[in-house]
């Protein structure tokens, strides 16, 4: 008798939906395979809202369907935003948001620290780059979205969060983290002597493009002829900003190709006639997204020299889709491709010259030219220096 009740509520609940159903699919023109998911979706949300034991939000229903969906396409990238990770996200990409001032990379199922802003929280609490974060507030990773963990990291300013890290040689340990707002300055740079000049872009946001022209205007007024560009520890960001400056130092010609899986393709491109300086760009395991963008364009133009690791391997584009509840899409529509039509996704962007980091840079720094240990910026100074002796980018046999 149970048996037949739950039937019929459960045909009444699907009887009820079929011609909002038929309708929707009638305009839309879908086929029977899409109508009857349609009604599985609809009816079972109609059964849940009428028989659960309790009242239920239907915003939260229709949000959690989303996620699930979301979740079952197995990229780390792509994430349904409720109308809290929503509206921290667009903080985030404004350049001032309430966190803790880490950058946070996703690979293996993992979640690793890429980067530490200095003078931020995590700096104060001792966190480094390298750290495995293996939970938030006592929830463990794995039950986590990998996009949704720097989200959750982020709130309130003077609230708390708590990470349980994990060292290398070290054990376990939880850090408690009072969070801050953090203000990104993304560009810094100094004279490493009279003519070599040292960049460091710590992650691309809204505002890094017009920070890396003030920067080199100001290198240029103290008599900058070439530089090294750092983009080490460098997790990515908007991808806009990251065009920008290949504007002002990539040679005319295509920056990067953004192709989506109908092979409709958009490409960003450069007018610089030539390159203004000789220039060798640091990069390593951490270096990924819009750092890795801007290190293949220059590698493939043979506008510099690139030095140090292979880079993390993230080629896949994102864009967030507002939704209608103040809530958001973030989905991985696109892969980009270098000039010479290198996907780098999984892959990362080789090194012209491999060089090995004996001793691992400070966790938290603007500027590495104050670190006598690093054994990378040595050697990028030493090449520097033979290209502008020479005049030009000197390659090896193989360039």
């Amino acid at each position: 008798m149970k048996i037949r009740t739950i039937i019929g509520i459960i045909l009444i609940a699907l009887i009820s939906s079929i011609g909002t159903i038929v309708g929707l699919c009638v305009a839309l023109s879908f086929d029977s395979q899409t109508a009857g998911n349609l009604t599985r979706l609809i009816g079972a949300m109609r059964f849940i809202e009428s028989q659960y034991v309790q009242d239920v939000d239907e915003n939260k229903l229709i949000g959690g369907a989303i996620s699930g969906m979301v979740r079952s396409l197995g990229d780390p990238h792509s994430i349904y935003l409720d109308p809290r990770l929503y509206s921290q996200l667009k903080a985030e990409t404004s350049g001032s948001f309430g966190g803790i001032g880490v950058y946070m990379g996703f690979k293996d199922g993992g979640v690793q620290v890429l980067g530490v802003i200095p003078g931020s929280p995590g700096e104060k609490v001792g966190l480094q780059v390298g750290d495995s974060i293996l939970a938030v507030n006592s929830q463990p990773i794995e039950e986590i979205d990998p996009a949704e963990v720097a989200l959750k990291i982020r709130g309130e300013i003077n609230t708390e969060v708590e990470l349980l890290i994990h060292r290398e040689g070290e054990e376990d340990k939880i850090y408690k983290i009072t969070r801050e707002i953090i203000e990104v300055k993304t560009v810094a740079g100094e004279m490493l002597d009279d003519r070599e000049g040292y960049i460091k872009i710590t992650n691309f946001s809204e505002h890094t493009g017009k920070e890396f022209k003030e920067i080199m205007t100001e290198l240029e007024s103290k008599g900058m002829k070439g530089f090294i560009l750092d983009l080490r520890q460098n997790p990515g960001g908007v991808i806009t900003s990251c065009v920008e400056i290949a504007q002002e130092i990539v040679p005319a010609g295509t920056i990067v190709s953004v192709i989506r899986r109908d092979g409709e393709k958009e490409v960003y491109t450069s007018n610089l006639e030539q390159s203004k300086f000789p220039i060798v760009v640091l990069i390593d395991q951490n270096s990924a997204s819009a750092s890795e963008l801007l290190s293949g364009a220059l590698q493939d133009t043979k506008a510099a020299l690139i030095v140090g690791k292979k880079s993390y391997g993230k080629g896949s584009v994102q864009t967030v889709i507002p939704m209608f509840q103040d809530d958001g899409l973030k989905l991985t529509i696109a892969k980009y491709y270098t000039p010479n039509g290198r996907s780098i996704d999984g892959i990362g962007i080789l090194p012209d010259v491999e060089v090995e980091l004996e001793t691992p840079l400070p966790a938290t720094r603007e500027l590495a030219v104050n670190f006598a240990e690093d054994t990378q910026l040595q050697a990028a100074e030493e090449i520097l220096a033979k290209q502008l002796d020479a005049g030009k980018i000197l390659f090896d046999d193989n360039g």
